[in-house]
């Protein structure tokens, strides 16, 4: 799989003859509405069964084998090259992708039934070769310890068809927000702690559920220690049974982070119990604050770089939004709420108002500007497929468990086949 980014003057038709590639194959795979309309700054995928390689003055198949660590006879083979001693200058190789053996990795994807419903179980249907865990979310708390039931067996009987782990996520949502009171009532008692267990477990008994997922958030100091004591006596009861325990842990780049975000979540501990953590490595940009990547590079880094030093690597699920926002311009703190869109509608956007996407280097992220139809300034950062290489590569660099996103149902179909290009993915059913 090739990246390009489209230049002014470029055509789908030019670029499929750059790369030697079907014009269709091309909107196929990026999905393409209007192949016919262009964006300056787009990142298009292109399958090529291997990385383009310009050559350059003065290189040969020898350099250009040790260079990439692919043998000569396998670029030879692989480009049909009759005279392997007399390369030309920019002749177009493509150097094989598979020569290597791909790195396995677990992938999640949450899926929230409170907003894509009936349809959650086709979300899972169409990416569960992608996947190696769903979390459906989710079981919300009650004061009493009690779980609120939801609507998942469709899911459930989805994933597994699809040998997709289904991950029970339990939250302390009370009215749309995560509630301090609530969970502090149930973390601080022995017996709340034991009820909740009780029910979780008689419910992933009942209906097929593999794993449980914590994702407790806004717990503060106070209930630190007794989260850290709930994880524990659920890793013993659900050893009995064979089922996996994760938990999803606020984004810290430092030990003793202050805020009730961030001092409930032990990174150690949840490392050395769980099986895995989703760290929430997003909303940097989010839809109350100021105009900017939802996962800059730059920070995600020093979320991984923390983690790592205080739990496995081989534990960690780096956060990845399958999201972008829209803002109105000007920002106006405590005033602007930011719009969610997806790849597909960025993209859509930007060529309606004949916008020219940049990408900011540092964030390794895609931003543009537009004016709408009333006049009104607007800042949009995305996700495409330059940003998920980047965050791909970073989950090489420091080979983690795997990665996962938040959450299903948007559009991005340049994502999954960046998946199958890069990885392996691990299938645990």
């Amino acid at each position: 799989m090739e990246i390009h980014v489209v230049s002014a003057g470029e055509s789908l038709w030019n670029i499929a003859q750059m790369y030697g590639v079907d014009f269709q194959t091309i909107v196929d795979a990026n999905q393409l509405p209007n192949p016919d309309q262009l964006v300056i700054g787009q990142a298009l995928v292109i399958p090529v069964g291997g990385r383009v390689y310009w050559v350059e003055e003065g290189e040969t198949l020898s350099s250009i084998s040790e260079r990439f660590q692919v043998p000569v006879e396998e670029i030879v083979s692989f480009n049909n090259i009759e005279y392997p001693n007399n390369i030309p200058t920019w002749f177009r190789l493509y150097i094989p992708s598979d020569y290597r053996q791909k790195p396995a990795v677990d992938v999640g994807a949450y899926v929230d039934l409170g907003i894509t419903g009936e349809e959650s179980p086709q979300y899972v249907d169409e990416v569960g070769q992608y996947l190696t865990y769903v979390q459906i979310f989710s079981y919300e708390l009650n004061a009493d310890g009690t779980l609120t039931p939801i609507d998942d067996q469709a899911i459930i009987n989805t994933a597994l068809a699809n040998q997709v782990v289904p991950l029970m996520v339990i939250t302390n949502l009370e009215n749309g927000a995560f509630d301090t009171e609530l969970v502090t009532t149930v973390l601080q008692s022995e017996e709340l702690q034991n009820r909740l267990l009780d029910e979780a477990i008689a419910i992933m008994d009942e209906k097929g559920y593999l794993g449980l997922d914590f994702d407790l958030e806004y717990l503060g100091a106070q209930n630190r220690e007794q989260y850290n004591d709930l994880m524990r006596k659920a890793r013993v009861r659900l050893d009995e049974r064979g089922y996996f325990l994760s938990s999803a842990l606020a984004p810290q780049v430092e030990p003793g982070m202050p805020g009730v975000l961030y001092e409930g979540h032990d990174y150690a501990a949840h490392g050395e119990i769980a099986d895995f953590v989703f760290l929430m490595t997003y909303e940097w940009g989010w839809t109350g604050g100021p105009p900017m990547a939802v996962a800059p590079l730059n920070e995600v880094r020093r979320v991984i770089e923390y983690a790592a030093s205080v739990m496995p690597n081989d534990k960690i699920m780096m956060g990845i939004p399958l999201y972008g926002y829209d803002w109105t311009l000007p920002f106006v703190e405590g005033v602007t709420r930011a719009r969610a869109i997806d790849h597909q509608e960025a993209i859509r956007l930007a060529a309606e108002h004949n916008a020219i996407i940049e990408y900011d280097t540092v964030a390794q992220s895609p931003f543009f500007n537009y004016v709408d139809d009333e006049g009104q300034e607007h800042e949009v950062w995305f996700e495409d497929a330059r940003s998920m290489q980047a965050k791909f590569d970073l989950v090489k660099e420091f080979g983690l468990r795997g990665f996962y996103y938040w959450v299903l149902g948007w559009e991005f179909p340049q994502n999954w086949l960046l998946i199958d290009a890069n990885f392996t993915v691990n299938k645990r059913v």
